[in-house]
């Protein structure tokens, strides 16, 4: 039997089958064997006491490189660490807040150029779908190997800036889904409708609001509720497979369980915050807490864990959207910049939240993190510890309790509204494809090893 490069033992390992103590063998970058007493290898990590799990496959993340006017947002170095650092092997970027948005050939060649020799962990790319990119665009972008498309159906972008992203019309939407079925790939959606919550959030001002509840209020249930019936009605339509994003209601993940017993083919995602903070606390957070979908009561939390035992849900993402400090140093909730800086802390609070507090299984936390995206995503050697699989794993120590401080985070701009919080949980290493990029003793490593994937 040949030398493998790595052998981890002694953990508890989640297979697809379920969680079972056993080893794995790494070679070459893919996973080998999985059993007991397997051989010799370079290198040999015991995992006793700790849960081995296939890296986070984040499926909403947003860098900003190139910037342009946005170069102090977030940059595919520290971007891509953070994912290191917080268990994140794969993530597939936004084709927003870059600039130039990536809507074409050109644009996505200078995204790729961008990260050149930048990244931490393996990216791959949404292209956009926008009013100006239905002759030809939504074709260059496939040829180019984006794994799925996004479009917004609400308010996006800046008109001002020039590149900037831009909302995709009803007309844009029912061409676009009708060209982006025919690639076979999927289109994900922003799904709230902007006219009416713009038209609230006017009102509101107008009587002097600016405050994040009153913010909040001004995005009711509803305007999630229909736009997401919208696209769906239009995704039947035309045959285009469709994802919803960061879903912050349990009305809204109904929709999509509806439809999909209709035999639509739809999913949907929602996000850590939406699980783990509610609106009567963001006040009190500041405008780190901000973002669209806003964050709802509790009654909408305990929804979404509902929905999340009930299988409805395909993942849970980060959806990082970071910004520079002044875009969040307001006083009034209604011009501060709406995102959450979060993907660090995706696994280990979710594994803390889910399992160890809920009783999750660990499989279906598995699942949720890592298999069902990386199979919806068409990712397919990403995803689940098999054999042949991209040797992509964290190494969660369970019960292991901190307090996360700004100083912690590898973003940019440091500052989240997870930080104070106590997570009992940590990510103890990261490896991608075999190789170690983060170790709790001794940080994120310098070199980054992470690739371009393109479908």
């Amino acid at each position: 039997m040949s030398k493998f490069d790595l052998i981890i033992k002694n953990g508890l390992v989640i297979l697809d089958s379920g969680e079972v103590k056993v080893d794995i063998a790494v070679k070459q970058g893919k996973i080998a064997a999985i059993g007991y007493d397997l051989g010799e290898a370079n290198k040999i990590i015991d995992a006793e006491g700790l849960i081995v799990s296939p890296g986070m496959v984040d499926v909403h993340v947003h860098i900003t490189d190139p910037g342009g006017v946005r170069a102090d947002w977030e940059g595919y170095v520290t971007g891509t660490r953070s994912c290191a650092k917080g268990g994140v092997t794969t993530f597939v970027e936004m084709p927003l807040n870059q600039l130039p948005a990536t809507v074409n050939a050109d644009s996505i060649a200078k995204k790729y150029q961008a990260g050149k020799d930048k990244l931490h962990v393996d990216v791959a790319s949404y292209g956009g779908l926008v009013p100006h990119n239905i002759n030809g665009g939504i074709q260059e972008l496939d040829q180019a190997g984006v794994a799925a498309y996004k479009c917004f159906m609400t308010t996006c972008g800046d008109p001002n800036i020039e590149g900037d992203f831009d909302k995709a019309d009803d007309y844009t939407l029912y061409e676009g889904m009708k060209q982006i079925a025919k690639t076979g790939k999927i289109l994900a959606i922003h799904a709230e409708n902007g006219t009416i919550a713009s038209g609230l959030a006017k009102a509101a001002r107008a009587r002097g609001e600016t405050t994040l509840a009153q913010y909040v209020a001004t995005r009711p249930v509803f305007t999630e509720v229909e736009a997401i019936r919208r696209a769906i009605y239009l995704a039947k339509i035309t045959g285009c497979r469709i994802h919803i994003c960061h879903v912050a209601c349990p009305e809204g993940v109904e929709e999509v369980s509806k439809a999909r017993a209709e035999g639509v083919d739809v999913t949907c995602e929602t996000c850590l915050h939406y699980l783990y903070f509610v609106t009567d606390e963001l006040d009190k957070i500041g405008m780190s807490a901000k973002c669209s979908p806003p964050i709802r009561d509790q009654a909408a939390k305990e929804g979404l864990w509902q929905q999340i035992f009930s299988g409805a849900l395909l993942t849970v993402v980060s959806d990082h959207s970071p910004c520079s400090p002044g875009l969040k140093e307001k006083t009034d909730a209604f011009e501060a910049w709406g995102g959450i800086s979060g993907v660090q802390n995706n696994v280990d609070i979710f594994f803390d939240e889910g399992v160890q507090k809920r009783g999750l299984s660990l499989k279906a936390f598995a699942d949720l993190i890592a298999k069902k995206p990386a199979e919806r995503f068409n990712l397919p050697t990403k995803g689940s510890i098999a054999i042949g699989k991209d040797a992509d794993l964290v190494l969660i120590k369970p019960n292991s309790s901190y307090v996360l401080q700004a100083a912690d985070l590898e973003y940019r701009n440091k500052f989240s509204p997870y930080v104070g919080r106590t997570i009992n949980a940590q990510i103890a290493q990261t490896y991608l494809r075999g190789q170690l990029i983060y170790s709790l003793e001794n940080g994120v490593v310098d070199k980054p090893l992470g690739e371009y994937i393109y479908r």
